[in-house]
Formats: C-alpha cells, sequence, structure tokens
C-alpha cells in the first residue's frame, strides 16, 4: 500500500469522523437537523459520508486557524515583554515582633515533640 494512500485514508476517515461529531452535534440541538440527518442516513450513507468529509474539512481549517492565531498572540506577548525594561526588585524580611515570637514558640514546640517522638521510638525499640 501506497504510504500517500495510507495518509490520505486516515486523513479521510478523521475528517468524516470529525463532520460525524459535529452532525451528532447539531443533531442534538435541533430536532430538525436530527431528523433530516436520519432521513439522510436512510438514503445515501455514501453520499452523506462526502458531505461529513467536507464538513470535518472545514471544521480541522477553522480549528487550525483558531490555534495558529493562539500561538501568534502568545509569541507576540513573549516578545512584547521581552522588549520590556528589566526591573530589579529585592525583597526584605518584614514581620512583626509577634509573629516572631509565635513562629521562635512553634519551632520550639516542634522540635520538643521531635524529641519525644525519637525517645518514645527508642524506647519501643529497647522494650
Amino acid at each position: 500500500m501506497n504510504p500517500d494512500n495510507l495518509t490520505e485514508l486516515l486523513q479521510k476517515g478523521f475528517r468524516v469522523t470529525l463532520g460525524a461529531t459535529g452532525a451528532l452535534v447539531e443533531s442534538l440541538q435541533d430536532s430538525q437537523k436530527r431528523d433530516e440527518n436520519l432521513s439522510k442516513m436512510q438514503s445515501d450513507f455514501g453520499k452523506l459520508t462526502e458531505e461529513w468529509a467536507d464538513k470535518g474539512a472545514v471544521t480541522e481549517l477553522e480549528a487550525r486557524n483558531f490555534v495558529d492565531a493562539l500561538w501568534t498572540q502568545q509569541a507576540n506577548s513573549e516578545t512584547t515583554a521581552a522588549g520590556d525594561a528589566t526591573v530589579t526588585t529585592s525583597a526584605e524580611s518584614v514581620t512583626e515582633p509577634d509573629v516572631q515570637a509565635d513562629v521562635e514558640a512553634l519551632t520550639a514546640q516542634l522540635a520538643a515533640l521531635r524529641a519525644e517522638l525519637e525517645n518514645l521510638k527508642s524506647s519501643d525499640s529497647n522494650g
């Protein structure tokens, strides 16, 4: 089998699936479209698959354009951000005395609990 034929077959299958999905969504949203699609399925399935393939190709093109637009927008925002001046900031520790005391007290409690846990572990292993 020719690889080009396989690629074309896979691409057409993808587009038919995409078009069928679009038709299914339309059918779920509109009862008139549902009846129309059901009658088409009963009459000529080959013609319906061609319509789905065409619809899938349009959907694929729209999706590709949307993704390309997103990429372009992101690339433009990155170049704009890179062109901005660099701002250097420095952080200083700003803590209130009460908060600092609370942190020190909690650290001491944690150390005491850790020591007690170690004592319990060593007494369990010895006993």
